[in-house]
């Protein structure tokens, strides 16, 4: 067969293929894509190479923005305006289509080219995938497409739309009498089934010469749709209006995207989605703020916690915000204007003039900031300005090292500062999203630039370095953080004096890291020096004497100096109130941390009264559902639990499954999490029916979501096979329990693999190997509910197991367990002396780090995991006396912030007994009592 020669050049690399997408309302979507268009064809000096494709070839419309003279296809006919579809079935009103304007003009007379277009494309491919015959069947499907389309010159199919820039279209199709009849008989399914890699290969093929291809697809659902939004493309773009049934639709259109390419090994692409609010022109901004936050109290939910919900669900993620996205990303006015402009004006001359046409060119234009280089939506536009800046910072520091011969090699490139002061500036914006490995690369590479250009005593370093440090102590990288902290405060006390604010700042800091490792007599002495110079230089009231009194709260609470930390919290909240106000944030924080240091004092009547002032202002101040309420309603929960109050804590969590089922989704974590505790809550009151039915909801959804071998499937089976014991239903009990036994042994041989053939303990989950194991431990042990379901596992995510921080903690985990005493001699065959081993301390130091980073961060399903995994290592004979005091603490925290008082009690156990087996042996094996 004869190969079509292609004369428009292919550009360097490949462009990107976007579809844009509506359930319903076609001509605001094609308004949006055509403003898309022109402004990209705009960049660099209108030289970008951008194809239109319509799509819609039951009402295509896309022509009429672009409208062309070309004396090869022309033919006197009647305009096809938007919302008409040429040659209607008969009976139907041929000059107007369900949402045309009637006060249009359909008999308008001008020359309508006939050219071929998508139609005649993909029948043109039909046709060859024909003439394949049987030789075509024997080749593999990326074969078949690529012969398939290589045959077809499709320069015949696209025109150019714009003279004064690179602007291309591929129209809906030739536009003649048969057109009607042909859009109904386009089978788009049926050329799938016989070359499923047609449509992908397609868009590949038409991406080599064109920066931006953009697809106009139908709305509604459909084959066409299918292909448009799951085969083409690597960005979709979804218009969408407030209304339920178009944001559903989309939200359906977009799951099924991800979905298939999720599943399909050919087709695991990302794809990045774009939302994008439509709505009529003339809301107020009282009904544009409500169609998008919502309202609870009135049943009302916004359209940017339904997004924000989709992309997390899509993309796997716990946490993300569209906050700056929206607020750029301005509401599209109405159409109408620019769908009844002049006949025969170019759109892109129409488009910058006139006055209704702006609200969609500047909503473009803010979405394109976006969408043109592959940034995600929930990345802010703080972010994707620092991102430009350090990347022109980057080019420049390049260009200056090509020249550095006429400066000398050794001569500071003045483009490091810059560079170095965005680095510090993007990594605060990681941080503050929750995403530290990037922030802490960020940190690290400003305090490295920083350094070589001023030195180590210089402001600038000192700032770079100290939010490296605040950084590492947060994550649990203590050891890191310790050793900057050191730094810092050297580098302060030379470079501004012993009692600067920033080195008092860097003492604190040190203070607060040593507390966390347990070395307490130096961090309490670093807290004394710096309040005695707080107060001597600012006063006792000062604010800054108040945050160093509240450092030293912590340590001595830390301690266990329970009856000082409550003296000193006391004095900070009281210093606060008066100066700050009983509302203000910091006087929240302390009120609440008092409140949780009493409750561990047992003066429960008073840590409940603090805390439901905290729940009070909270919900003032942010709402029933913001994230800091409802940790709040949480740790008030956990005093109603430790009190006994089962009624109090079941209205509690009623209300927080409530609030996290409207703030996050019916399937989101948190919303599982609440619900296992509610479950148990209600188990506890004797309503073993209503707790049934819920953990029966919870089990259904962790199977669903996470699969049947999950480790938080295997607890809430757990759960529920407890329950149905309590029911006296033993049979169906029994019938759980086993398949809890099945999936445990799966996963445990997974995990044994995964560890290699010489351990086989199942690190990741906390399952026991051993020959009298069966059940995996953490569920039997550790899935029981403490008081008012507080010891009820935390739900786990939508990830796959085995996958993100607690999979590559685990991983680690399961590392130093297997590879034993690295640095010496190592048993040939791996196994000899193994459970005897000293784990390498800086595996287990960084398996602490990662369980740290989850304990502060609240992420309490993942840090509950890697706790139960580490239990038994940590308490080990030869593990680090530092690290083992660490890692007990760790572990109890998190059990006791999971409020599994079993656990805690179990493990406590453990380490007493632990303790007494290495006395034992100290006395050479006899008994304590003996001696």
């Amino acid at each position: 067969m004869e190969i079509n020669r292609l004369t428009l050049p292919p550009i360097p690399r490949p462009g990107e293929v976007t579809t844009f997408y509506s359930f319903e309302h076609g001509a605001a979507r094609s308004v949006a894509l055509a403003h898309a268009a022109v402004q990209l064809a705009a960049g660099q000096n209108a030289t970008v190479p951008v194809l239109m494709i319509d799509w819609d070839t039951e009402a295509p419309g896309l022509h009429h923005y672009f409208p062309t003279r070309d004396e090869r296809f022309e033919d006197p006919r009647p305009e096809v305006r938007p919302g008409m579809r040429p040659n209607a079935h008969p009976g139907a009103r041929s000059d107007l289509y369900p949402g045309m304007d009637p006060g249009s003009r359909p008999g308008a007379i001008r020359h309508c080219p006939v050219r071929p277009g998508l139609l005649e494309y993909f029948e043109a491919c039909r046709e060859q995938l024909q003439s394949l015959g049987r030789a075509g069947a024997e080749l593999d499907h990326e074969e078949r497409a690529r012969l398939v389309l290589e045959a077809i010159d499709w320069e015949a199919y696209v025109e150019r739309v714009d003279q004064s820039r690179s602007l291309y279209l591929m129209r809906a199709g030739r536009f003649d009498d048969s057109y009607g009849e042909r859009a109904d008989r386009m089978d788009w399914d049926g050329l799938f089934a016989a070359c499923p890699a047609l449509y992908r290969t397609f868009a590949a093929h038409l991406a080599r010469h064109f920066r931006h291809v953009l697809v106009d697809a139908r709305g509604g659902r459909s084959a066409a749709v299918s292909v448009c939004t799951t085969l083409l493309p690597g960005r979709l773009v979804g218009l969408f209006t407030p209304g339920g049934r178009s944001l559903e639709g989309l939200a359906g259109v977009v799951t099924r995207a991800v979905e298939y390419r999720c599943s399909h090994e050919d087709e695991q692409r990302p794809l990045l989605v774009y939302p994008l609010p439509c709505i009529p022109e003339g809301a107020d901004a009282e009904r544009r703020a409500l169609w998008r936050r919502g309202d609870p109290q009135r049943g009302v939910q916004g359209y940017q916690p339904a997004l924000e919900q989709l992309l997390r669900n899509c993309y796997g993620l716990s946490q993300l915000s569209l906050d700056s996205y929206l607020d750029e990303v301005p509401l599209l006015a109405s159409v109408a204007a620019v769908t009844s402009g002049a006949p025969g004006e170019p759109f892109a001359a129409g488009a910058g003039r006139a006055a209704d046409c702006h609200a969609p060119a500047r909503s473009m234009a803010a979405l394109l900031g976006w969408l043109e280089s592959g940034y995600f939506p929930w990345q802010s536009r703080a972010e994707l300005a620092l991102i430009e800046a350090i990347g022109a910072s980057r080019r420049a520091l390049a260009a200056g090292a090509r020249g550095a011969g006429l400066l000398g090699p050794s001569a500071p490139d003045p483009n490091a500062a810059p560079l170095a002061r965005d680095l510090l500036g993007l990594g605060e914006l990681q941080r503050a999203q929750g995403r530290t490995a990037q922030a802490q690369e960020c940190f690290e590479e400003s305090t490295a630039l920083r350094q070589r250009l001023f030195g180590d005593t210089h402001p600038d370093t000192r700032a770079s370095r100290s939010a490296l440090a605040s950084l590492l102590r947060e994550t649990g990288r203590l050891r890191d953080a310790r050793a900057q902290y050191e730094l810092l405060l050297e580098h302060c006390v030379l470079g501004a004096g012993e009692e600067h604010a920033e080195t008092l700042a860097a003492r604190s800091g040190l203070a607060a890291t040593l507390s966390q490792v347990e070395e307490f007599p130096r961090a309490l002495a670093l807290h004394e020096s710096v309040v005695e110079a707080c107060e001597r230089l600012y006063g006792p009231g000062h604010i800054a004497t108040l945050d160093a009194l509240a450092g030293q709260a912590r340590t001595l609470a830390r301690q266990g100096e329970y009856s000082r930390a409550r003296m000193v919290y006391e004095r900070v909240l009281e210093g606060r109130q008066r100066i700050l106000g009983t509302e203000h944030e910091d006087t929240l924080r302390c009120t609440q941390q008092l409140a949780t240091l009493l409750r561990d004092m047992g003066d429960l009547g008073n840590a409940r009264k603090l805390q439901e002032g905290v729940v009070r202002v909270r919900e003032r101040q942010a709402g029933p559902d913001a994230a800091a309420t409802l940790q709040a309603r949480e740790a008030l929960a956990e005093i109603f639990a430790a009190q006994g109050d089962l009624g109090a804590v079941c209205e509690m969590q009623q209300s927080l499954a409530t609030a996290r089922e409207r703030r996050l989704g019916s399937e989101h974590p948190d919303t599982l999490s609440i619900l296992l505790r509610l479950a148990s809550t209600l188990s506890e009151q004797g309503e073993l029916e209503e707790a049934r039915r819920l953990q029966q909801h919870v089990v259904n959804l962790h199977e669903r979501l996470r699969g049947s071998d999950d480790h938080e499937t295997l607890r809430s089976k757990q759960m529920l096979a407890r329950t149905l014991s309590s029911q006296g239903d033993s049979q169906a009990a029994r019938r759980l329990e086993a398949s809890v036994e099945e999936g445990s042994s799966r996963l445990l041989d997974i995990r044994a693999m995964s560890a290699g053939p010489h351990d086989a303990s199942g690190f990741g989950l906390g399952f026991s190997a051993g020959p009298d194991a069966g059940a995996a431990r953490s569920v039997r042990d550790h899935g029981a509910a403490g008081p008012g379901g507080y010891g009820a596992p935390r739900a786990g995510g939508l990830a796959a197991p085995g996958t993100g921080a607690v999979g590559r903690a685990a991983l680690a985990h399961a590392t130093l367990a297997h590879e034993g005493g690295r640095g010496g001699a190592r048993d040939p065959a791996g196994a000899a002396g193994h459970e005897a081993t000293q784990a390498p301390h800086d595996l287990l130091d960084h398996t602490l780090s990662q369980l740290q980073k989850l304990a502060d961060t609240r992420r309490g399903r993942e840090a509950r995991a890697l706790a139960d995994s580490l239990r038994e290592t940590i308490l080990r004979p030869g593990v680090a006396q530092a690290l083992r005091r660490r890692g007990v603490a760790l572990i109890k925290q998190v059990y006791l912030e999971d409020g599994d008082k079993d656990a805690l009690l179990a493990f406590t156990e453990d380490e007493v007994a632990s303790l007494e087996g290495a006395l034992i042996e100290a006395a050479g094996g006899r008994s304590l009592a003996l001696r």
